[in-house]
């Protein structure tokens, strides 16, 4: 793709939106999507024909090489509206960089940094009526890349699509979580996809998410895949603990996601005055912290969710009760939201305009 590709973004645009068919106020995400989608092709060793068309079907060849051998990753951010009605893009750089840091260890091409950040833009700049204002909802923005190659054989595909799809949503838990600590499945281990966003590892997270919600959990708590001793990650989400004062949070050592959240509120806390840490964490440490009294607040981030509050981990051979007051927890939500919607100063320059 040359340098002046971000310019040449091919647009078709629908006759009449369907938006007005969707209760904005109350949607779900994924169950409703945009007008549009952008597609770009990756052909011949180069991205090629990047457009904005109406969404439809993809025809699909049966032996598409994704089907078959998982190369599929895919990105996931919000959109918002400021308090003039332009359209709003959260630290979009940051997904584009993760995204060609998965495509690398999936044994993918690296999609353009610049076309990945303007095909966000102009794709939400069309869909800005999508975008609900309602509090704690947004347009949710799923970039994906997948091996669409008709080839039955282990090895890296030669054709792949790129393509972001827009589905508006509204808050994604409604009440505080109960975890379920797995101690027979794992999501991930080192050296293996878990810190790539890799359609796979939430493939093989279904079963045991549906195992701990049929026993009155919401979501799992996953541990390491040798011991299952060190806390990794809560279902899609990183997870913070407050302990006596201070945050601390699993460090990135090669099977936990890098999530935009997750940097994003490191920052926050620490211009918030908190000491913050990334480091193992052990799932005892968080037992005896609740035992002592020192455990203050845990929450998980993550973009579809933004800040859930923990009530209670546990499974079947123990029970944390978590305190019922979450004051940081709440003060990393608000902040978060106000600067998505330009009510609060966006002193970190984490907001895009897309215009």
């Amino acid at each position: 793709m040359n340098e002046n590709m971000t310019s040449e973004i091919k647009i078709n645009k629908v006759k009449e939106s369907r938006v007005s068919q969707v209760d904005l106020d109350n949607v779900t995400m994924g169950f409703n999507f945009t007008d549009h989608m952008f597609v770009c092709d990756f052909t011949n060793g180069e991205w090629q024909n990047p457009r904005i068309e109406a969404l439809n079907l993809i025809p699909t060849h049966p032996a598409a090489m994704a089907l078959h051998y998982g190369q599929a990753i895919f990105e996931g951010m919000k959109a918002t509206k400021g308090q003039d009605g332009t359209p709003l893009l959260f630290r979009p750089d940051q997904n584009a960089k993760r995204l060609n840091f998965s495509a690398d260890r999936m044994g993918m091409p690296q999609f353009p940094e610049d076309m990945f950040v303007e095909a966000l833009k102009q794709f939400t700049a069309i869909e800005k009526d999508w975008i609900p204002t309602k509090e704690g909802s947004a347009l949710y923005l799923r970039p994906f890349m997948y091996a669409d190659e008709p080839f039955i054989g282990m090895r890296a595909a030669t054709s792949y699509k790129f393509i972001i799809l827009g589905s508006p949503a509204g808050p994604f838990f409604s009440k505080k979580i109960k975890l379920f600590a797995e101690n027979k499945y794992v999501r991930a281990v080192n050296g293996g996809t878990g810190e790539a966003k890799a359609a796979g590892n939430y493939a093989a997270a279904i079963r045991p998410t549906e195992y701990a919600k049929a026993k009155g959990y919401d979501q799992v708590l996953w541990l390491d895949a040798q011991d299952f001793e060190y806390i990794q990650e809560v279902g899609t989400m990183n997870i913070f603990f407050k302990i006596d004062g201070k945050f601390i949070t699993p460090d990135l050592s090669g099977s936990i996601l890098a999530g935009i959240t997750r940097m994003s509120v490191i920052d926050l806390l620490k211009d918030k005055g908190f000491e913050v840490t990334e480091r193992p964490i052990k799932l005892s440490e968080i037992k005896e912290a609740s035992a002592n009294g020192t455990l203050e607040e845990a929450f998980g981030v993550g973009t579809a969710v933004g800040i859930a509050m923990i009530e209670e981990i546990g499974n079947d051979d123990f029970t944390l009760k978590l305190p019922a007051e979450n004051p940081v927890s709440n003060m990393v939500n608000d902040t978060l939201n106000a600067i998505k919607v330009q009510k609060a100063e966006d002193k970190f320059g984490w907001i895009v305009e897309a215009k």
